[in-house]
């Protein structure tokens, strides 16, 4: 009876320590799904951008590819990059539990998430010679869809920069110099970016894309610095 008890024994001690590593990877998982995000938003969005007729980047937005025949094709990249940016915020809620930014960090990335999924809800507005067809002037007015679609945009990113500046604190705790300082330079030329757009849409594109980089970048550096949880 006591041998049976002392070999029960090692399979209750253990316990914590499987469920551990189950929360850990999960995390990770979670974590790999905000970075996969951007990449596939941007390479979906360079191969549609590259081949659809009438789309020039430096005239018009990733955000026109949800028009036209094909658009379904943006629709999907903004519903799956929404979907996967979220999955990434409760990730980084997990990874940042007692550490700085724990709370505000995650909450912005979820808002950047959200954003996606209303850019998909409502269409950008037609403009530059795209779709195919449309004249080259822009519409003298934002149609209602294409200021949802903006106003999110917007919103989406300023929560995004934002995000990126508190885990300038998170990193600079942790001892990443390196990363404090770039997450706190990575919002500034987001912003320079979409400022420059009055001069050349390509400054917008560029800024958009350098912000959904920094996040896959920051995801595989938390997921790196270990995350049980």
């Amino acid at each position: 009876m006591i041998g049976t008890l002392d070999d029960a024994r090692p399979a209750v001690t253990t316990r914590p320590y499987a469920a551990a590593a189950a929360g850990e990877r999960g995390t990770r998982a979670l974590l790999a799904c905000g970075a996969v995000g951007g990449p596939l938003f941007v390479t979906a969005g360079l191969a549609q951008g590259l081949t659809r007729p009438g789309f020039d980047f430096r005239r018009n937005a990733i955000s026109q590819l949800s028009l036209g025949d094909l658009g379904w094709i943006q629709v999907t990249g903004f519903l799956l990059t929404g979907v996967l940016v979220l999955a990434g915020a409760v990730a980084v809620r997990r990874a940042l539990v007692g550490g700085p930014g724990q709370r505000w960090v995650p909450a912005l990335v979820g808002v950047f998430g959200a954003s996606f999924l209303a850019a998909a809800a409502f269409d950008a507005d037609p403009g530059a010679g795209f779709p195919a067809g449309t004249p080259e002037a822009a519409t003298a007015a934002l149609s209602g869809h294409g200021a949802v679609h903006m106003f999110g945009g917007m919103v989406g990113y300023l929560a995004l920069c934002a995000a990126f500046v508190v885990l300038g604190r998170t990193f600079a705790a942790r001892g990443r110099r390196g990363w404090a300082v770039a997450s706190r330079l990575v919002p500034v030329v987001v912003a320079a970016g979409f400022m420059a757009s009055a001069v050349t849409v390509l400054a917008f594109t560029s800024g958009a894309v350098l912000g959904l980089v920094w996040l896959t970048a920051v995801c595989v550096r938390l997921a790196g610095d270990g995350v049980a949880r």
